[in-house]
């Protein structure tokens, strides 16, 4: 391998995977081990991060999982640990635990000063203090090495804000923020080559949205149908269409980029509507 293909390589670049074992997740898993990358699979489902690690290491690459949760600081730092311990540094970070959460969706028919606000407050810590706590954690080991690469997980809501969902839509304003602000004091504390981007998926079937998207006999619902008709390509986003730009922003073919929000999304959030 030579020249530009050499520089979308990540082999045997240490990447750590929040919210791993989720939908998106597992998109971001198979390529890293495409990439050649070795892989920190974090998350709290036993069972899907068993299924992470055997997937990677059926594409030919090494991985092994952690389960934590984002929130718990201390937990984070033993993951840490661990990591350092088996593969002596971390080269990249993906943000990706997140979503909105139930009680955090306020109904069409809720009056809308009555809905659960610690449910809200729950949905914000999980998106925008899921993100932070990782990346000072985890980031101060890239940050120091002096090389590396953090991806958080922004999304439309954060440009084009969305009904219903107060708390997640706050929290990806909080990450848009967060990465520009992150973006600007590490490359100013530790130089050209520590990175901070987002990606904004677009509309992506997960377990968290399904529900809001798809109705009991399998067909679209209105809510859904709006997101179609308001995308260009007419379609929800399939996760393997995340890798190319995964991939990208943890390589060195986006060394001078960061800071950036990449839009995933179908040319959704690009659309006027007419």
């Amino acid at each position: 391998m030579s020249g530009i293909l050499e520089k979308f390589s990540l082999q045997d670049k240490v990447i750590v995977v929040t919210g791993g074992t989720g939908v998106l997740g597992k998109s971001f898993v198979e390529a890293l081990a495409e990439a050649g990358a070795k892989i920190v699979v974090l998350g709290r489902n036993k069972e899907r991060a068993i299924q992470r690690v055997a997937e990677a290491t059926n594409i030919g690459a090494e991985a092994f999982y952690i389960l934590t949760d984002v929130l718990d600081e201390n937990a984070l730092h033993k993951a840490k640990d661990e990591i350092l311990a088996k593969w002596g540094k971390i080269d990249g970070l993906i943000n990706a635990a997140g979503g909105n959460i139930p009680g955090a969706t306020i109904g069409e028919q809720q009056n809308l000063f009555e809905s659960n606000v610690q449910d809200t407050i729950k949905a914000i810590e999980l998106n925008l203090y899921g993100t932070i706590i990782p990346t000072h954690i985890f980031g101060k080991v890239i940050a120091e090495s002096g090389k590396g690469s953090i991806i958080n997980i922004s999304s439309l809501a954060a440009s084009r804000p969305l009904t219903r969902v107060l708390g997640y839509t706050v929290a990806k304003h909080g990450i848009d923020g967060y990465t520009k602000w992150m973006s600007t004091e590490l490359a100013i504390r530790y130089g050209d080559k520590v990175r901070v981007n987002a990606i904004a998926p677009g509309v992506f079937l997960t377990d968290q949205n399904h529900k809001l998207l798809i109705n009991e006999d399998g067909s679209y619902s209105d809510r859904a149908q709006k997101f179609i008709n308001g995308t260009p390509y007419k379609r929800f986003g399939n996760p393997d269409e995340l890798k190319g730009a995964i991939v990208y922003l943890l390589s060195d073919a986006s060394a001078f980029v960061t800071g950036e929000i990449l839009f995933i999304d179908g040319g959704f959030n690009s659309w006027c509507g007419v």
